[in-house]
């Protein structure tokens, strides 16, 4: 493993990574608990979030107030929330406040209090977030896109349903809790200026007595329809296109990232997408494309938000250049991606919180942490050949269509 990267995984199956940044002053910790969106009771979707929600509302020896108070006294800026796979908690706070931060932490994710009487208001926080949903129309076709793209539970969203949030009782959630915060398959990582050996001894301390394992084998529901659309009267259309591609652990990976940034690169003004749909015809106000990645499988997707009256040849042109692209690559297009990708993880050095996130996810798509020199290697290694190679094995084709607004189209 690179220098200054440091892994453990103790007896109970938690796994510590952490990486030692001596040019700053800060440092940055990410809990990943595999107890994401996807182990929500069927009959009680919006179960995770609730759940992240009441963590934080009392542990241990603090009551909620009390709780956020200390939070606060350490500086530390911190959040929750629920992915797919994992719930995660994390914070970021000068480099001397984290082992302070770390046995709070210890309480939210052991003993957490989950107190009946602030059931209430995380549900009607919950209802809120679902409202909001139907007015973020961009949102609400990627949610219904995942419903027709994966199979339950890998299609469930993380603000669960009206009905599922509903079923919520405060014995659900304690059982919940129960369950699935076991120390198997969570992973910490934690980045900035620390020191590995008092690090790895209070994180054994903190954690080394907690005990317990869960089966988390997921059972698909069937494979879903391609192809849907949502009636809503409004004055746009949303669009959503995606196709098979490859994750992370694929050989062909890289190959993919860089024919998804051939079509959509962060910036995206000089992308093919915005070129030739926005710029060339005028047809959209937005467009990109993005790698949708799981731990076995992945989709490169794709969004357009156009006019009504514009949507039907908004979806032809797009069809078009995702199939347009197994025609050629030009080197300028790789060039510029390369740059693009290198000068992110360039930016992704200089943040401790990135930097840890980095971590958890590497250990959790691969079982081990890339280094930036393989990642730069890659990258540089990418050519017009090696992604048309990549896009002959791996052609766009088999599409997924979803669409949102007031007529379905055709595709």
């Amino acid at each position: 493993m690179q220098a200054d990267v440091y892994q453990h995984t103790f007896a109970n199956g938690l796994t510590l990574l952490a990486e030692r940044m001596e040019h700053v002053r800060s440092a940055a910790f990410n809990f990943l608990v595999p107890a994401g969106c996807a182990f929500d009771p069927p009959d009680q979707l919006g179960m995770g979030a609730v759940l992240s929600d009441l963590l934080t509302r009392g542990a241990g020896p603090r009551d909620s107030r009390q709780l956020t108070f200390d939070l606060d006294n350490l500086g530390l800026d911190r959040g929750e929330g629920v992915g797919l796979m994992h719930l995660h908690l994390w914070g970021a706070t000068v480099a001397r406040n984290l082992p302070a931060a770390l046995d709070i932490y210890a309480d939210i994710l052991r003993r957490p209090h989950l107190p009946d009487d602030e059931l209430p208001a995380v549900q009607a926080l919950a209802y809120q977030d679902l409202r909001a949903l139907e007015d973020e129309p961009r949102a609400k076709v990627y949610v219904v896109l995942r419903k027709h793209l994966y199979p339950t539970p890998l299609s469930n969203d993380r603000r669960g349903t009206v009905e599922g949030i509903a079923n919520i009782t405060s014995a659900a959630v304690r059982l919940h809790h129960q369950k699935w915060f076991r120390p198997d398959g969570a992973i910490l990582s934690v980045a900035g200026n620390i020191e590995w050996q008092p690090l790895r001894d209070q994180v054994e301390r903190l954690f080394g007595d907690w005990q317990g394992s869960t089966d988390r084998s997921l059972h698909f529901g069937p494979q879903p329809p391609r192809r849907a659309h949502v009636a809503k009267d409004l004055e746009q259309t949303q669009i959503t296109v995606a196709y098979p591609s490859v994750p992370i652990g694929h050989p062909d990976y890289y190959a993919a990232l860089g024919a998804v940034h051939v079509l959509s690169s962060p910036g995206g003004m000089s992308s093919r997408l915005f070129t030739e749909i926005r710029e060339k015809r005028g047809l959209c106000y937005a467009v990109s494309a993005g790698h949708d990645m799981l731990k076995d499988r992945a989709n490169v997707v794709a969004y357009a938000g156009t006019t009504n009256d514009r949507a039907q040849e908004t979806l032809d042109v797009l069809l078009a250049e995702l199939r347009r692209l197994q025609d050629g690559i030009e080197g300028e297009e790789v060039e510029r991606i390369q740059a693009g990708i290198k000068s992110g993880l360039i930016m992704q050095q200089e943040s401790t919180r990135a930097r840890a996130s980095f971590l958890a996810s590497d250990w959790y798509y691969l079982g081990r942490v890339r280094s930036y020199q393989e990642i730069q290697a890659a990258i540089d290694g990418l050519s017009p050949a090696v992604i048309l190679d990549h896009l002959r094995r791996y052609p766009p084709r088999d599409f997924v269509i979803v669409t949102l607004g007031p007529k379905s189209l055709q595709g």
